[in-house]
């Protein structure tokens, strides 16, 4: 099919299926279309609004075309962001991530570096001094001996950098912004996912649903795509829909500025060191503790109380094995 029959579908309103998106993302791979009609597609389906399958069949043809993570590892979690919301917080969910993986858990984590923020999970873990890596034998290596892998993005989707040009020249985010929270190399089990917005929210859910994963997906109603507790957030997983409020898990609402990364890389680095340090403002661990436990809960597929896992999450803290279980990843990882 020409992209001039697929725009003529488009302008005719109708849905493209997940093997002709598949197709058009292989397509773009080899070149076979000019930047003006990727340009045009991109525009037709950001004013319509994706379809579910359409989002699959990208999905499908990023990882056929991309580099796989096989890990040794039957279950294992990532937790992502979607991105986007300009709120500019520190790096929730990477340090979510470290607290789960102290917890005694499998983590698999994807990211890149920030697009609208100031630090993205690939600026904090390289302020480290980690290197990242695309060879299996090392990934494995750092799951093993620390229950914790990251996969920076830019080394494993090879077909993002076709629309890279595309995407930075046009005034609007693309379908492609909602690619990354579904396009981890490994392919995860396990998922949490914070969202910007219902819609999204919604999206995602039937996404997820189709994939056959357990996934927990939230967004707090003030426009964070994380639980940032400065009000109400919304959860939905494979087994329950519910409206949150921060005192239903025991905090204190936080104060907007008490998410803030900061003006520089290092200032959001220190933040998240604090965090697992254990020394951060008590509104940004009582944000972490809260993402973590929602992640531990996706693990434990419900089994657990939130509670339970709040408390699973605040020993990692507490006990300096989140802090630890960093160390060793960098130790193995730089």
């Amino acid at each position: 099919m020409t992209m001039k029959d697929i725009m003529n579908r488009m302008l005719s309103h109708e849905n493209l299926t997940r093997e002709e998106t598949r197709d058009i993302l292989l397509g773009i791979t080899r070149s076979e279309y000019p930047n003006e009609q990727i340009t045009a597609l991109l525009t037709a389906l950001e004013m319509r609004g994706i379809t579910v399958d359409e989002l699959l069949g990208f999905r499908d043809g990023i990882l056929e075309t991309g580099v796989p993570a096989l890990l040794d590892c039957e279950r294992y979690i990532d937790v992502v962001g979607t991105g986007g919301d300009r709120k500019n917080t520190f790096n929730i969910s990477t340090t979510s991530c470290f607290v789960i993986a102290g917890a005694g858990y499998k983590v698999a984590k994807h990211g890149n570096y920030a697009a609208t923020s100031t630090s993205g999970a690939s600026n904090v873990i390289a302020q480290h001094g980690v290197r990242f890596t695309d060879d299996i034998d090392r990934l494995n290596r750092s799951l093993d001996q620390c229950g914790i892998v990251y996969l920076h993005a830019q080394l494993f989707a090879r077909a993002m950098k076709y629309v890279g040009p595309i995407r930075k020249a046009l005034p609007f985010p693309t379908c492609f912004n909602l690619l990354g929270p579904i396009v981890n190399p490994s392919r995860p089990q396990c998922q949490m996912l914070g969202v910007a917005n219902l819609d999204q929210m919604r999206l995602y859910s039937n996404v997820y649903q189709k994939i056959g994963i357990d996934y927990a997906i939230v967004n707090s109603i003030d426009g964070y795509d994380e639980i940032s507790l400065t009000g109400d957030f919304k959860v939905t997983t494979n087994d329950y829909e519910r409206v949150f409020k921060p005192s239903d898990l025991g905090f204190e609402v936080a104060k907007p500025e008490e998410l803030v990364a900061g003006a520089t890389e290092e200032e959001a680095a220190e933040i998240f060191d604090r965090v697992l340090e254990n020394r951060a403002l008590p509104a940004q661990k009582n944000i972490v503790l809260a993402n973590a436990a929602f992640g531990i809960q996706v693990l434990e597929k419900g089994r657990k109380s939130l509670q339970e896992c709040i408390d699973i999450a605040r020993e990692s803290i507490d006990s300096g094995s989140a802090l630890a279980t960093f160390r060793k990843f960098v130790e193995l990882n730089s």
